[in-house]
């Protein structure tokens, strides 16, 4: 299973970008099956430029949160699980804050 946020413009407003931080939440429904996952990020700008690289297992039943910088003019999180069907993702944009930008938001139903 290959899930993506898409490209995600995040253009300054006055002088600051809306989206600070991104927040990638997932959880393991599976009540026996471990999952390998590997969470990708990338800078749109000129070019399509990896940020992010992060590959773990996630043990069933578990919950996995961690925050990444999107302070750029444009982002995509890319999200792949190897054979495994009992994960949900949701991707959040935060600004300075750490408040939820709604516009930002991306759920399971969507990706």
């Amino acid at each position: 299973m290959v899930v993506t946020t898409g490209p995600i413009l995040n253009s300054a407003v006055n002088g600051l970008r809306p989206v600070q931080m991104v927040t990638v939440k997932m959880i393991n429904r599976s009540l026996t099956q471990n999952a390998s996952i590997l969470i990708q990020g990338y800078v749109l700008d000129q070019v399509r430029t990896i940020y992010v690289e992060q590959l773990f297992n996630l043990n069933p039943n578990a919950v996995f949160t961690n925050d990444y910088i999107a302070n750029v003019d444009g982002y995509e999180f890319k999200v792949s699980v190897e054979d495994h069907d009992a994960i949900e993702v949701s991707v959040w944009g935060k600004d300075g804050a750490g408040h939820i930008v709604s516009a930002h938001r991306l759920v399971s139903s969507e990706l």
